[in-house]
């Protein structure tokens, strides 16, 4: 089974995550993916970065041609992009600006005008700064954009966005369904967390930390990276938290800010002993979307392992490692079953999904004849045995079961792996399994139904036709 396993010792943050990832893929495919998605002036860049003399990878993600950095102790900083002007014009202006009350670090380069400000001088500030050019450069065209700043990653003050806003510009973006499914889901849980924290429904959430574009890079670019990995099971470490307090939009708050903690509800956490936040609201969501179980690593081969830089540096490497590779499915397993005679067919294939979706290693249903002649259902979900009580509150949760019996299984399983193969037909996924001096195949049955339906053949003649070619 492909597993991946993250070790957050350091805590978490989108970027960080995303260097790891990156380095278990091709990196340059996978940044020329994600250069042309449909980001508008944003850039994905891969730079090498030692922390404690570990080489590691920092994902850099440029918004108008600059990169968020770490260790700015105002709130925020704000972009002009500036048009129909004389550089050398707006170099004898910087000192007016740089006079506003609030300002600080004013600079200008290849047409950006950057500049950061105290958070209760943000829009007082912008308006002053569009006043300087109108009286010294009145045929300047200049657009606006404002970020700010977070320990690892970009959090952003007053110009964020909404739920909705967020999810259109995923939804626009040339990537998977899955991954726009993926992104929307982290999205919502930070949202969700948001609400908790802040008493407002999830519709009115404005995203001050997580909701302009380079942080919805971010995200997504991580999910691309969780579909070409394709792990079977993901794994972590408990959380690393970190200690004091954070400076965002709403203050100085103490860590992790709340968003975080509502986050991280139900997943195992600890503090550890370095000052500042380590794990942010974005490596929190995506953590809690994609990991299956956080516990001690299980039983390995590592195949690949990812470092992941973050820009702070600490007495301890700040990265995030992430291990890939296989994991054997021999071993002891929990057969967990219970009889059903109250519950429609529909609601029996929705929990099929929702435990498989959790890690159930099989579902399946026994039509039986139950007391009073009653027809019924013998229930049984098999999972791993770490698994085993969540897998257990799921079946209590949507079956309408007054008791479930468990039995300690051993397991045999070949090892399997999924290989992607050119066909006249385009690409299709082959299962493939093998062991016990036994290697099978089976073409995956959703890329027969596509093409059955884009050419209007049967699935057989498909199958067929792709055998025909492999075996050739």
């Amino acid at each position: 089974m492909k597993t991946l396993y993250l070790k957050c010792k350091m805590g978490c943050a989108g970027d960080m995550l995303m260097g790891a990832l990156s380095e278990l893929v091709d990196q340059n495919a996978f940044v020329e993916t994600m250069n042309h998605i449909g980001l508008e002036n944003i850039e994905y860049q891969v730079q090498s970065s030692v922390k404690c003399g570990i080489c590691g990878t920092h994902m850099k993600i440029t918004a108008y041609g600059l990169e968020e950095k770490p260790d700015h102790h105002h709130d925020a900083t704000f972009y002009f992009q500036i048009e129909k002007t004389d550089d050398h014009k707006i170099h004898h202006i910087l000192d007016h600006i740089e006079e506003i009350e609030g300002i600080h670090d004013v600079s200008y380069e290849n047409g950006t005008l950057s500049y950061s400000f105290d958070h209760d001088h943000g829009d007082v500030a912008e308006n002053k700064v569009r006043e300087i050019f109108m009286d010294h450069i009145p045929e300047a065209v200049i657009h606006s954009h404002g970020h700010a700043h977070h320990e690892h990653e970009s959090h952003h003050g007053h110009h964020g966005l909404h739920v909705k806003d967020v999810n259109k510009v995923i939804d626009d973006l040339h990537v998977s369904d899955k991954v726009k499914t993926d992104a929307k889901a982290v999205y919502k849980i930070i949202a969700e967390a948001e609400s908790k924290a802040h008493g407002t429904d999830i519709e009115d959430i404005h995203f001050h930390e997580v909701g302009t574009l380079d942080a919805i890079a971010d995200v997504v670019g991580n999910c691309v990276l969780f579909e070409m990995i394709g792990a079977e099971r993901i794994y972590a470490t408990p959380v690393v938290l970190g200690n004091g307090m954070v400076k965002c939009a709403h203050g100085i708050l103490p860590v992790p800010a709340p968003a975080t903690a509502y986050i991280l509800q139900s997943i195992p956490t600890y503090a550890g002993n370095m000052e500042g936040e380590l794990c942010t609201p974005t490596g929190a969501a995506l953590l809690k979307h994609f990991v299956h179980s956080f516990e001690v690593m299980p039983t390995t081969t590592t195949q690949k392992i990812g470092y992941g830089m973050g820009c702070k540096d600490f007495p301890a490497a700040n990265c995030v490692r992430a291990f890939l590779g296989k994991m054997q499915d021999d071993g002891e397993v929990a057969e967990l079953t219970c009889n059903l005679d109250d519950i429609t067919p529909e609601n029996i294939g929705y929990a099929y999904d929702v435990l498989f979706r959790e890690g159930a290693l099989d579902v399946y249903v026994i039509p039986v004849h139950m007391k009073k002649n009653r027809p019924g259902y013998v229930f049984t979900c098999m999972c791993r045995m770490n698994d085993k009580d969540k897998m257990l509150k799921l079946m209590f949760q949507h079956l309408p079961t007054l008791g479930i019996r468990e039995t300690a299984c051993r397991r045999h399983a070949l090892d399997r792996k999924i290989e992607k193969i050119q066909t006249s037909f385009g690409e299709v996924c082959v299962k493939i399994s093998e062991g016990c001096h036994v290697k099978r195949e089976k073409i995956e049955f959703e890329d027969l139904a596509r093409i059955a339906n884009e050419k209007h053949l049967s699935i057989e003649e498909i199958r067929k036709a792709i055998l025909s070619e492999r075996n050739n």
